[in-house]
């Protein structure tokens, strides 16, 4: 490819509002240019680096087994509704009419047209294990897409399914898939964690998620450095141990006019956070057909609601911050709100366990400028459940060595579910078992987004210059140029850029009658792995300028053994990264 006719422009500067590192790096090198929020269009480099990562995936599902399919981006409501996240999910799903008024949706996920085509497809236990897989363009109607590729609407997924007669052979399936995204992370270069989740809207038993450890990552992360324990902060566990309290005190009401916050209240009081008894309020929807009804979470005034871990305690269908007049209705005084007093079944009083330990706490008095000191829970309320609602904090406890856990930001790029019969049940997707019984395919369900897993890519990989990109996702694996004036030596370049593709080197030629300066600035910007350069001096000296993009300095290489140096090269690059997934894998 010869760059004066390569479809995409380096930037000199990136837009203004632009964030994150990886999408400047990814807009200043000619990748991707966005059509509207969480839109985007892929232009060639970007291309060639989305196939090079789809190629590594398709590769390593065909190791474990997977069949490759494609099935519709556009899915009739029906099949959504009967597996009921029709109206558990919200508005990421878009949903439309067509043209005869029936109701369809764009996929974000395709869990219920496997289970259809299961259903249809699948009679016996003798085809059983079976797992299936493709490459397939999702839609999510994200409300706030964020940090270019990191967060879309728009994207391609490598999503497969694990299709099983029994348990067991669901296991195997899933953990044949935890390898292999591991291996698929290593031989891209990314580096990843892998952490327990939360099933979510996917449903099923267990998950977990493939996280890019970074700043920039929306999700947190409960990490133990002493034993290994690691945990997506929705579903961390943690140690703390109770503040002891003493013998069990008498309430004692006390006026605190205008004293509503936490930090206000224990600042008036001149009691520790820990002392205090915080009240946070949902509104907890449980079905269309029933009203939704106030949750009364309380957690230790140092710590704040886990609304995931919430949310799943109370199996509400929906969880939304409560107003104050949904508040006042059940007897309660926003800002100086406690159980205490609360009329039973009023409200789903749910209380954290260490709450439920600690004695003497201050709460509210449920009345306007006025608190409670030494409320009890169980003397003084009944929570109607005790549960660890409170999300994990740097420095607490680990559950399983009791470690100081750290806490960490993280990118989701993967992740893998065991769904069990939900949507087997759901679609009718039954198999008839050596024992002659009708039974429901067991399912797991495997994801990876690919532009996000490029975006990490350009966010590990870049340096003040631009892209830096491993060999095995590079959009090209070298650069040639001349920098003359000299006819010959424009042709020398020329004649070894058909030298280097006929070793099966993926060539970029900048052919073009630019800069020195220009040129290397767009080769770093576009990140290409190697660049070689061929000069009246660099002849003088020997042969062509060789360099790593990694590395600050350049090399003479004799033109006759330059097709071996860089292809060498090349292989020692690439069989890093292949050991790398070997060493995992």
């Amino acid at each position: 490819m010869r760059v004066s006719k390569l479809f995409g422009e380096t930037l000199r500067e990136a837009p203004a509002d632009v964030e994150l590192k990886s999408h400047e790096a990814l807009l200043r090198g000619g990748y991707a240019r966005m059509l509207a929020a969480g839109i985007f269009s892929y232009l060639p480099l970007a291309h060639r680096s989305l196939k090079k990562i789809e190629n590594i995936l398709r590769e390593e599902m065909n190791r474990i087994g997977g069949q490759e399919l494609t099935m519709p981006v556009v899915h009739p409501a029906d099949i959504w509704k009967r597996t009921g996240r029709w109206d558990a999910i919200d508005e990421v799903l878009l949903r439309f009419r067509d043209r005869w008024d029936r109701d369809m949706a764009l996929a974000l996920t395709h869990e219920e047209v496997v289970a259809s085509l299961a259903a249809t497809e699948i009679k016996s236990y003798r085809q059983l294990p079976c797992l299936v897989y493709q490459l397939q363009t999702k839609f999510r109607d994200e409300v706030r897409p964020r940090g270019g590729l990191i967060r879309t609407r728009e994207f391609v997924m490598k999503d497969s399914y694990s299709l099983d007669r029994d348990e067991a052979g669901m296991l195997k399936q899933y953990e044949a898939h935890y390898k292999a995204y591991l291996r698929m992370f290593a031989r891209a270069g990314l580096p990843v964690t892998v952490v327990k989740s939360d099933v979510g809207l996917m449903g099923g038993s267990v998950a977990h998620e493939y996280m890019y450890v970074t700043p920039i990552g929306e999700d947190t992360l409960a990490i133990c450095d002493a034993c290994g324990y690691v945990a997506n902060a929705e579903v961390a566990k943690f140690r703390v141990e109770p503040i002891d309290g003493g013998e069990l005190q008498p309430l004692e009401k006390v006026s605190t006019p205008g004293v509503t916050s936490i930090e206000s209240v224990a600042g008036f009081l001149g009691v520790e956070k820990t002392k205090i008894a915080k009240a946070v309020f949902f509104m907890a929807g449980f079905g269309p057909d029933t009203p939704e009804k106030l949750v009364f979470a309380i957690v230790r005034g140092d710590m704040d609601v886990n609304f995931t871990g919430l949310k799943n305690l109370t199996k509400a269908a929906t969880l939304r911050p409560a107003h104050e007049e949904e508040i006042v209705a059940v007897g309660a005084v926003a800002g100086f709100a406690s159980p205490v007093g609360i009329k039973k079944g009023a409200a789903l009083v749910v209380v954290d366990e260490l709450v439920a330990r600690s004695a003497n706490l201050v709460c509210g008095a449920n009345e306007k400028d006025f608190h409670l000191l030494n409320s009890n829970c169980g003397r003084d309320y009944e929570p109607d459940m005790t549960a660890q609602i409170a999300i994990v904090y740097e420095g607490a406890g680990c559950p399983e060595c009791g470690a100081a856990l750290r806490v960490a930001n993280g990118v989701e790029v993967g992740n893998i579910f065991q769904l069990g019969t939900k949507y087997s049940n759901a679609l009718g997707a039954q198999f008839v078992d050596e024992d002659g019984e009708m039974k429901p395919v067991i399912m797991g369900s495997y994801g990876i987004g690919v532009g996000r897993l490029l975006a990490c890519l350009a966010e590990k990989y870049n340096d003040e210059f631009g892209l830096a990109l491993p060999v095995s996702v590079a959009p090209f694996e070298a650069l040639i140029t001349a920098v003359s004036k000299n006819a010959e030596t424009k042709a020398l370049t020329e004649k070894y850029y058909e030298v280097l593709n006929e070793a099966g080197v993926e060539t970029l030629f900048d052919d073009r009658d630019a800069s020195p300066g220009v040129k290397f600035a767009d080769c770093d910007l576009r990140g290409i792995p190697m660049r070689i350069i061929i000069s009246d001096r660099s002849l003088k000296a020997g042969g062509a300028e060789f360099k790593l993009r990694t590395e600050k300095e350049s090399r003479i290489v004799p033109l006759e053994n330059l097709a071996n140096e860089v292809s060498g090269t090349l292989r020692s690059m690439k069989q890093a990264l292949l050991d790398s997934a070997d060493a995992v894998g």
